[in-house]
């Protein structure tokens, strides 16, 4: 379990517009761009915004006239969304999350891999305002053919959906020519004491986290960004996650984990610049060009042993996390915000909070300073063959280097909480920058 106590949260450009999605689609077309169109997937694009007809009538969507708000954003969403860095790092924290990792498919080239990200960096900028991945969508299109767009949010607002796309070691090969653009800090997670992962739920070449306020919107944009992959890129392992575990603003209340606990209480907020540029993103000199502005993902599939945890005294689930439950505060004394006394002296003559309690390992403190960004989720994958609740935590960090969720991780090989967890899923990527106004992601790496 990730601690509270040394993530950081950001803020970059503002969350999508929650306007409804068109009943139909994208009735109204849009400016064309160059988007490649894949022998069953493919974005329709290039009608004229003006003159395309949709069902009864020319200009009717489900029924309404399409006003010129509708149209404008329509026309909008040509360009993909510009900012320094990625949405989803950040942004607010939303409540719904489905994460993917991808493997490229074999015998693909580099020119596959650039024009799968200009796919999906156009259709995900679509689906972030609201849209469908493409103007003929899941309704406007061909009878006779498969929609561009499977449908299911038709008529769902954009729910704050954020899409961060990031770049896994394995993707560095001789495979796209990439070898000499690698970060030196790019490579695959080592093992830490007490890991038992699953080689089918860790690592890929790239991955797609959705973030929304409704879970069929997130559901449906990797859905859809997935059909988009077909012949290039293949789902390698996915997970859906609930009730986010930290906050980024201050704003929103902090959240409880399965374990009941509140989470994330010191989170790095969005409006903290100078904690964000030093713990969070690639400066210029840290790293390659193509990264500068980005950021590291870290994702950890946690699984929480809750029937275990269930049976524990309360005075002994405050004592593993360092906190006390209902209140959240230090067990040094405060309240939730106060900071952890280390030094404190509890009624029995030993330390208030135990040396080696979730909060005391984890804290930047007691690691030299360091923090990460954690955008975690819940989440409960039914139960296993012992009739047992498949749950725990599916932790995301952010940080402006992979070791230093390394030196973390490794302070918390004594963490009392080891007794009721178990690390069975892994993986790091590099998070580039947003791209410029007109460009895919990734533009910098591939030169595209």
């Amino acid at each position: 379990m990730s601690d509270e106590e040394q993530n950081t949260a950001a803020v970059g450009p503002s969350g999508p517009a929650a306007s409804a999605r068109p009943a139909a689609a994208d009735a109204a077309a849009e400016p064309e761009k160059g988007v490649s169109r894949r022998d069953l997937i493919g974005l329709a694009i290039g009608a004229s915004a003006t003159s395309l007809v949709v069902g009864a009538g020319a200009g009717l969507v489900g029924g309404a006239a399409y006003g010129q708000d509708q149209a404008r954003r329509i026309m909008d969403a040509a360009a993909p969304a510009s900012g320094i860095h990625q949405p989803g790092i950040t942004t607010p924290v939303q409540e719904h999350l489905h994460f993917a990792a991808y493997d490229m498919m074999a015998r693909t080239t580099r020119d596959d891999l650039a024009e799968l990200l200009s796919d999906w960096t156009y259709a995900a900028n679509r689906m972030m305002q609201g849209l469908d991945v493409s103007a003929t969508g899941a309704l406007g299109g061909s009878p006779d053919a498969p929609p561009d767009d499977t449908g299911e949010a038709v008529g769902l607002p954009a729910s704050n959906l954020t899409i961060t796309f990031g770049f896994g070691p394995s993707l560095f090969d001789a495979r796209f020519g990439l070898e000499g653009q690698r970060p030196a800090g790019l490579e695959r997670l080592p093992a830490f004491l007490n890991d038992d992962l699953d080689p089918l739920r860790s690592d890929g070449d790239l991955c797609i986290q959705a973030c929304a306020d409704d879970p069929q919107v997130a559901v449906h944009a990797i859905r859809n960004l997935s059909r988009i992959a077909f012949g290039r890129a293949t789902i390698r392992w996915s997970q859906l996650g609930f009730g986010r575990t930290s906050k980024t603003t201050a704003s929103q209340t902090t959240p409880r984990n399965l374990f009941g606990f509140k989470d994330g209480t010191a989170n790095i907020l969005a409006d903290d610049t100078a904690a964000l540029e030093e713990n969070v993103w690639v400066s210029a000199s840290e790293g390659p060009a193509w990264l500068a502005g980005g950021s590291y993902l870290v994702a950890r599939r946690i699984a929480m042993l809750i029937e275990t945890w269930d049976r524990t005294r309360l005075a002994e689930q405050d004592r593993v996390v360092g906190r006390d439950k209902g209140a959240g505060a230090p067990l040094s004394g405060g309240d939730e915000f106060t900071a952890p006394d280390f030094s404190a002296v509890g009624p029995t003559g030993k330390p208030a909070i135990d040396p080696r309690s979730h909060v005391s390992l984890a804290h930047p403190d007691n690691n030299g300073g360091i923090r990460i960004l954690r955008r975690g989720y819940n989440f409960v994958d039914g139960t296993t063959d012992l009739g047992r609740l498949n749950a725990g935590l599916f932790f995301l960090s952010f940080q402006k280097s992979p070791d230093r969720f390394v030196t973390l991780q490794k302070a918390l090989s004594t963490d009392a909480m080891g007794e009721y967890i178990r690390h069975v899923g892994s993986g790091l990527w590099a998070v580039p920058p947003a791209p410029a106004a007109g460009a895919s992601i990734g533009a910098g790496l591939l030169g595209a």
